[in-house]
């Protein structure tokens, strides 16, 4: 076990629910921790040597008038997520909900130094932090039935279960989402994914379709 690369997910939230990081090495959950800052959730991937950190935040914002690439093709792929604005537009915003989005780049921030953003340019040896989303994870990944967001509590830990990884530490369905950015992690390891958008707008990782498993 010791042999197998650390990989890590991190599910972003707002400031009351906090963010939460999960470290797989191989199978086996060997870090879970929640609500802290992004500076404290980069030292313990540092200790614990990952190598590949999947976040489940836009990694950029939106540029001009036009939607994200990455958006835009999930979406016809029936997967869909929240459209991010551009910068101005979240700052402009009086209702908070882009809070969780400003978090997520203030770990993308944190981490650039020694994690540099994934640009979908081939193997991926060194270091490197990315997006994903728990939902089109599900998707690619559960087995005979169609991915729900309604049944998360139950699909997504199944997902866990069938990679082989015990999520009965998982308190939330936050540290289920995050160990599933860390088994996306994985799998890019194995170059087992689809990159969905382009480097204006970021890409978008996810596990590689399997057989059986559907979208909606």
């Amino acid at each position: 076990m010791k042999s197998e690369r650390a990989v890590a997910g991190i599910d972003i939230g707002g400031d009351r629910k906090g963010n939460h990081l999960v470290i797989l090495r191989g199978t086996e959950i060997v870090c879970n921790i929640s609500k802290q800052p992004p500076a404290y959730m980069l030292e313990k991937c540092l200790q614990f040597e990952v190598t590949a950190v999947g976040v489940d935040a836009p990694c950029l914002w939106r540029v001009g008038e036009a939607g994200r690439q990455a958006e835009k093709e999930l979406a016809r792929q029936r997967i869909f997520s929240f459209a991010t604005p551009t910068r101005e537009l979240a700052l402009a915003s009086q209702s908070g909900f882009y809070g969780w989005m400003f978090n997520g780049e203030r770990v993308y921030q944190a981490f650039a130094p020694h994690f540099p953003l994934f640009k979908n340019r081939g193997a991926t040896n060194g270091r490197v932090c990315f997006e994903t989303f728990p939902h089109a994870i599900t998707g690619a990944l559960l087995k005979n039935e169609v991915a729900s967001a309604k049944k998360k509590r139950t699909q997504r830990p199944e997902v866990l279960k069938d990679a082989g990884i015990e999520a009965a530490s998982l308190r939330s369905i936050d540290e289920v989402d995050a160990a599933l950015c860390a088994l996306t992690a994985k799998f890019l390891h194995e170059r087992k994914v689809v990159a969905y958008g382009d480097e204006l707008g970021g890409f978008i990782v996810v596990p590689a379709q399997t057989n059986g498993s559907r979208r909606t």
